[in-house]
């Protein structure tokens, strides 16, 4: 089984907080975001688990970490990758399937997640 592609897969995206990352990153104007912007939005997660799981998504490729240096203090912004955008597609039909047969959430079943405010 440890070749597997939906085991390999679940591995990479099975991770506690990685699918929320990768929709927050997705969310809004905005196509870069801080540590801090993303800190803000999770409120549960540890600062730790936030950055292992963005580690660990930049090495998959699914985000690129962005690093403005000129300015004091350095800069750091997070943007999905196209790998990661295509992911988020992904996300969208797996919240269509929760729609359809598990949640009950009229305001946000008729809302574009890219424009979502929560």
């Amino acid at each position: 089984m440890k070749d597997c592609t939906i085991y390999k897969v679940t591995d990479l995206v099975g991770k506690k907080w990685t699918l929320c990352i990768l929709h927050e990153l997705y969310k809004g104007d905005m196509c870069n975001k801080r540590f801090n912007e993303l800190k803000g939005q999770l409120c549960d997660i540890t600062p730790k688990i936030l950055s292992m799981r963005l580690k660990e998504m930049e090495m998959e490729g699914l985000i690129e970490k962005k690093v403005d240096s000129t300015s004091f203090p350095v800069k750091c912004e997070y943007a999905l990758t196209d790998s990661g955008k295509e992911l988020v597609e992904v996300i969208q039909i797996l919240k269509n399937w929760g729609h359809k047969w598990k949640v009950d959430n009229e305001g946000c079943k008729n809302t574009l997640c890219i424009r979502c405010k929560n």
